[in-house]
């Protein structure tokens, strides 16, 4: 079974900075992409980045140049540093793998809260 397991939320003001984490039990490169994603009670869930098996990275409009994705291979771990923090990007932010061993099949993390009080 797959499983990708986020942490490092939790609660910062306005302008702050948070580390998130996701821990994947397979090789990141099992996947087509990795991405993180957000929901915000009420709303729909959206993208807001994406990184490739080559390392290329896309960002949301609304977080580029505030947040950097990046990955650690051999510990099949990748994270999402989110600086400059606002208070709509309060969520909660779900890790996500897309394509698994080929297939169009995704995985997703159970989530976590991001909160930016003002």
């Amino acid at each position: 079974q797959v499983q990708l397991v986020e942490s490092g939320g939790g609660l910062v003001q306005t302008g702050g900075s948070l580390r998130l984490s996701c821990a994947a039990s397979r090789s990141i490169f099992s996947f087509t992409a990795m991405g993180w994603y957000r929901q915000a009670p009420g709303k729909q869930r959206e993208l807001v980045a994406k990184i490739l098996g080559d390392g290329r990275t896309n960002y949301a409009d609304s977080v580029k140049g505030r947040f950097i994705f990046s990955r650690d291979i051999p510990k099949n771990t990748v994270f999402l540093q989110i600086n400059s923090l606002k208070p709509e990007d309060t969520a909660v932010y779900y890790c996500n793998g897309e394509g698994y061993s080929g297939s169009s099949r995704s995985y997703w993390g159970q989530g976590t809260q991001v909160t930016v009080s003002s």
